[in-house]
């Protein structure tokens, strides 16, 4: 079976390198270049380097759309295409074009979480277990047949980078083995439940506000769910503060207005939120540098009674 890869980030990495080992794999297609850091260098995407660092040609076009590609796949005509996060939404003549069709691994256990936050949106949710789904692409987002799945908890203290980098090595073998599966005909596609379907959109950032009039797992679980990018914010003394890290010290009770500083220490900020409190152990203050939260304290960054507010302007 010859397969082309369609993939751009660091989670597609995974699965490029594992088809590359147990396939033929023909080509891969990756977005184009694009400016990075403050010095704005042009960086090659996750999946061109390993590209070539594996000897496997690449392909980025700026666009899909009214036929780009079409002489591409009929000069390399891949029985099917395998696609991780591209990127990009593949048109008709796109998905039409392979013997086996076009397959996606995606984030979640579909039918929940279609879109393009799954595993973010997952954690900010507080959800006990996320996973990935093997299917058919078709016109919809997300919403073609299934071929596999597989279960993946989410611990209580775990982020996004740790489901990102775990569902990545995992979702490589849920990969490879759909494709076997296919090629031996050993797969019965299910159908999605549209009913059962959830949206997990793009993070922006107004997601990333932190209103401590919430609960203290839902202040906890946004914290981790937006680690270690984009970041959950606050303002303390008219300046954001971004938090990377945090524990629910409290789970329950009244311990102080929501967003005030109740503790200080060697382990952390405690704040309290509507119901409980929560510990950040790690922050980046405004135009500084990422550092634990004791040693913000001891800069004399933040001290019991101040309180933390979901907006610049409410803070002054």
């Amino acid at each position: 079976m010859k397969i082309l890869f369609m993939g751009t980030p660091d989670f597609a990495v995974d699965s490029f390198s594992s088809l590359c080992r147990e396939f033929t794999v023909v080509g891969a297609i990756t977005q184009p270049d694009r400016p990075k850091g403050r010095g704005y260098t042009l960086t090659p995407p996750p999946v061109k380097a390993k590209a070539l660092e594996l000897g496997i040609p690449v392909y980025q076009p700026e666009t899909l759309r009214d036929g780009a590609i079409k002489e591409l796949l009929e000069d390399l005509s891949p029985d099917l295409i395998a696609v991780v996060a591209y990127g990009k939404i593949l048109p008709s003549y796109v998905l039409d074009f392979p013997k086996y069709g076009c397959i996606n691994l995606h984030g979640s256990l579909l039918p929940k979480y279609r879109g393009a936050a799954p595993m973010q949106r997952a954690i900010i949710n507080g959800e006990e277990f996320t996973g990935l789904t093997t299917m058919y692409m078709a016109k919809g987002l997300d919403t073609g047949d299934m071929l596999e799945k597989i279960t993946v908890p989410i611990g209580e203290d775990d982020n996004f980078e740790d489901i990102h980098d775990r569902l990545a090595s995992i979702g490589a073998s849920l990969l490879v083995s759909t494709v076997k599966k296919l090629e031996s005909g050993d797969i019965v596609p299910e159908k999605q439940d549209d009913s059962l379907s959830t949206y997990a959109a793009k993070i922006e950032k107004e997601d990333c506000v932190t209103d401590f009039s919430k609960s203290a797992k839902e202040i906890h679980d946004l914290i981790r769910g937006l680690s270690p990018i984009p970041l959950a914010f606050a303002y303390l003394n008219g300046k954001m503060l971004k938090i990377k890290a945090s524990k629910i010290a409290k789970r329950d009770g009244s311990h102080g207005k929501p967003g005030e500083v109740i503790s200080v220490g060697a382990v952390g900020i405690e704040v309290a939120c509507k119901s409980g409190s929560v510990l950040i152990t790690e922050l980046i203050p405004e135009g500084k540098k990422a550092m634990s939260a004791s040693a913000f304290v001891n800069g004399r960054g933040a001290s019991v009674g101040d309180i933390l507010l979901s907006s610049r302007q409410s803070s002054i």
